[in-house]
């Protein structure tokens, strides 16, 4: 019965290469689908995946049209994913170990409902997923029109679809699963511009420091000591109190594509990648779904990429609407908790989003930084890692530690960065900033359009707060227009390319090297153009400013256009 079962299988789902009668080339979805599957695909899906692991087939072939997803049946598992947060997580596309393998959506839009993560890949060579578009049937983000305010409240007017509730004076979101969502900020955006209002406000929310009532039929007013100044007909977004299911997480993986992708919605990071190579996309959307009124598209960063190499190419992509950056390339700090012996350290993370992560293994090297500089003095190979836990690990190097080690300073690894391409892309109409750039390798961003409401190219890396590592080495900046950025929150960045690193001691570091800006357009309101520290080679020429406060009103001083601290070998050209 097993041998006709696997021959049965094989032939209603499998298409045989020419001249080949062991590897199928193809397994279409469509072939394991039912009546059952309109309301919720997910049993054919994962029948489907199974066949395509055991049959080492080459693609996966979608259906076109509609396909709705529940996270029911779907696969389990609990994850720790960088700068997301760790918990057990409902998975549609499960996908470990496979090789030379492609899903073809054919316009496909896979529709989620409640709580699941589309798309996860762990130690997978050569994967590409082409033609598909991303959504949800209830978004993460909540909006609501703002039809009142004043002093200590804001009174919004939410969509008929909202399915609410109160719990201990708190208003709770709802969908036709029952399931919740849970929100943790408010941020206002221009119902017109579809971008975050002029100036705007960042409101956080934290337990219980937020109460709410029912003042009509879909109306709430939201009141706290510090809430008023929205501007009657604008959107205000509640947003997502966790990221729990990114759009696609990579682990270990080496080369992934993604092409014409359109990505609407999902709780977390569009693309979160981790210790992955080789990764490029390609005419990829991240946007509110057209023809909705919506003003957000994911909940937090478009992509997001820790401790990747080979090369990341992001090609004629639109990152628009997304809750947080549209990019944040960088490596990972573990802080030296204690020196345990003259070759073996206890390390720590000492940001909870990284908890979880092993990235250290032996034969790795390691580069040991000051936490005050943030500048590396020494580098030592792995011999023994142990981890104890999600927090803590053991780590014996194969030569002495140097004298300087001490606790405080942070590790991190040290084999290689990846080189960047960002070319032809849209960024903007979100919150926060557009590419937070970290990588050591050789980085281009080029052709790109920033309507960023902070700042536009941010370099960061600290060892004090974020744990990132960074301290890049040869960017060029060309041939790009930075239109209108810098009007979001004044918390958002100090100009439209700036350094936000956390050093201490920035009379003696220069972690960051070698930037190129030319043959740029910055257009717009803000006189605040380039703002720097701790940078060792800069040169800023042929670029063209055009000043303008007829979109937005003007802000800043001419003398601060630009402004190096602790820096060498500047070079600014009219």
């Amino acid at each position: 019965m097993r041998i006709l079962e696997t021959i049965l299988s094989a032939a209603l789902a499998v298409v045989l290469l020419p001249g080949c009668s062991s590897s199928p080339a193809a397994v279409y979805l469509k072939d394991y689908m039912d009546e059952s599957c309109s309301e919720d695909a997910m049993p054919a899906i994962r029948a489907a995946l199974e066949d395509c692991a055991r049959l080492k087939a080459s693609k996966l072939v979608l259906p076109g049209d509609t396909v709705r997803v529940k996270p029911a049946r779907a696969f389990e598992e609990y994850q720790y994913i960088s700068n997301n947060d760790p918990s057990m997580k409902r998975i549609a596309f499960q996908m470990k170990g496979m090789k030379d393998f492609s899903i073809e959506g054919n316009g496909t839009t896979l529709l989620f409902s409640g709580h699941i993560s589309p798309f996860n890949l762990e130690s997978c060579e050569n994967i590409s997923i082409k033609d598909i578009t991303i959504d949800f049937t209830r978004a993460f983000v909540s909006e609501g029109v703002v039809t009142a305010t004043g002093k200590g409240f804001f009174e919004l007017q939410f969509p008929d679809h909202y399915e609410t509730t109160f719990r201990e004076g708190n208003l709770v979101f709802r969908d036709s699963d029952r399931e919740t969502y849970p929100y943790s900020s408010l941020l206002e955006f221009d119902s017109v511009r579809k971008e975050v209002a002029y100036h705007v406000h960042d409101y956080w929310i934290w337990t219980e420091s937020s109460q709410a009532k029912e003042v009509g039929p879909g109306r709430y007013r939201f009141y706290r000591d510090d809430y008023g100044d929205a501007t009657v007909g604008n959107v205000m977004a509640l947003g997502a109190s966790t990221r729990n299911n990114p759009a696609f997480t990579l682990l270990d993986c080496d080369g992934f594509s993604l092409t014409d992708v359109r990505l609407y919605n999902c709780c977390g990071m569009g693309v979160i990648a981790q210790s992955s190579k080789d990764i490029e996309l390609l005419r990829m959307d991240v946007e509110p779904t057209p023809g909705s009124d919506r003003v957000i598209s994911i909940s937090a960063d478009a992509t997001h990429f820790v401790n990747c190499k080979g090369y990341i190419r992001m090609i004629d992509c639109v990152f628009k609407g997304q809750k947080d950056d549209a990019t944040n390339v960088h490596g990972w700090y573990m802080a030296v908790e204690k020196v345990l012996s003259k070759d073996k350290l206890l390390l720590r993370w000492k940001n909870s989003g990284q908890y979880g992560v092993r990235f250290i293994k032996p034969g790795m090297t390691l580069e040991l930084v000051d936490s005050q500089t943030m500048e590396s003095y020494s580098r030592k190979e792995v011999k023994e890692v142990e981890y104890l836990n999600s927090e803590y690990a053991e780590v014996v190097f194969s030569e002495s530690l140097p004298g300087e080690v001490k606790e405080g300073d942070v590790v991190a690894e040290d084999d290689g960065y990846p080189d960047v391409l960002i070319s032809g892309c849209y960024i903007g109409n979100n919150r926060a900033r557009g590419l937070l750039i970290g990588s050591r390798g050789k980085v281009v961003i080029e052709k790109n359009t920033f309507h960023s409401p902070g700042t536009a190219i941010l370099f960061e890396g600290d060892g004090r707060y974020w744990y990132e590592q960074s301290g890049v080495r040869d960017v060029t900046i060309r041939d790009n227009v930075f239109d209108n950025c810098m009007y979001g929150s004044s918390t958002w960045g100090s100009a439209v390319i700036a350094v936000g690193s956390g050093i201490p001691d920035r009379e003696h570091s220069r972690y960051h090297k070698n930037i190129l800006v030319e043959n740029n357009v910055f257009r717009g309101f803000d006189n605040r153009i380039l703002n720097l520290y701790c940078v060792d080679g800069f040169t800023f020429r042929g670029n063209k400013i055009e000043f303008s406060d007829a979109d937005y009103p003007a802000f800043g001083k001419p003398e601060d256009r630009f402004i190096f601290k602790n820096c060498d070998n500047i070079k600014v050209e009219e």
